[in-house]
């Protein structure tokens, strides 16, 4: 017979929930790090975005979340006001501001999702979050997306860096998105979801740094082959 509680003693936590709640904590605990680190950058981003096409600095945009919930996404802004169209974007799009088109480049313009992580509503790794239009909740693929946090950056967002001009060669990048990237990218967050470890977090962030600052001999298969994915992205 297993042992009794005592009485007003806390419930045991299994592994998985004490994991869970060690890596929420440092990745507030980082986020906010970085966020003072990176302030100078932010200011002088958000002064930039000010000056090239004025107000507003942010652009929020709800994406779903955490078992399908949905939130509010940070970025800096990089269209310009006021703009319509299709909720994909492609590179040389008209919509794109010259300094959006510098921080897009650089992957700048995520980085006020760092507040996001703040707020407990992203990780520092995790799959990118997706506009509802997008999101299946009865597909296989996507209830195993939705059963973590989504991230500033995974193994299918790293792969993927360059997507935007992926989709600027078609006559329809929507229509290209929804039936060969997404389901690519969808395939390969799911592969790092199953075979995740505090080694290999640490590992794609240092890459999503390295490439997002330093994009020049980014290679997608190279990238792929370190983390043992065989099959086609």
């Amino acid at each position: 017979m297993a042992p009794r509680r005592a009485a007003g003693s806390p419930p045991e936590l299994h592994v998985s929930q004490m994991t869970e709640m060690l890596r929420i904590v440092i990745d507030r605990l980082v986020a906010a790090i970085a966020l003072a680190l990176l302030s100078p950058i932010l200011l002088v981003a958000a002064i930039a975005i000010v000056w090239g096409d004025g107000f507003p600095i942010f652009y929020r945009q709800k994406r779903i979340g955490l078992h399908g919930r949905p939130f509010w996404c940070l970025k800096f802004r990089s269209m310009r006001n006021a703009n319509t169209g299709t909720s994909i974007t492609a590179s040389a799009d008209p919509r794109i501001t010259a300094v959006g088109a510098v921080l897009r480049a650089y992957k700048l313009d995520e980085l006020p999702q760092l507040l996001n992580v703040v707020r407990g509503e992203m990780s520092l790794i995790g799959p990118r979050p997706e506009v509802p239009l997008f999101v299946d909740t009865k597909d296989p693929l996507w209830r195993c997306v939705l059963s973590v946090r989504p991230g500033l950056s995974d193994l299918a967002s790293l792969v993927y860096r360059h997507e935007e001009r992926v989709l600027a060669g078609a006559s329809d990048p929507e229509k290209l998105y929804r039936s060969e990237v997404l389901p690519r990218k969808l395939r390969l967050s799911t592969f790092y979801i199953q075979n995740r470890s505090a080694a290999r977090d640490l590992k794609l962030l240092l890459l999503t740094a390295r490439y997002s600052f330093l994009p020049v001999g980014f290679e997608p298969q190279r990238v792929l082959r370190s983390f043992s994915y065989t099959e086609e992205p």
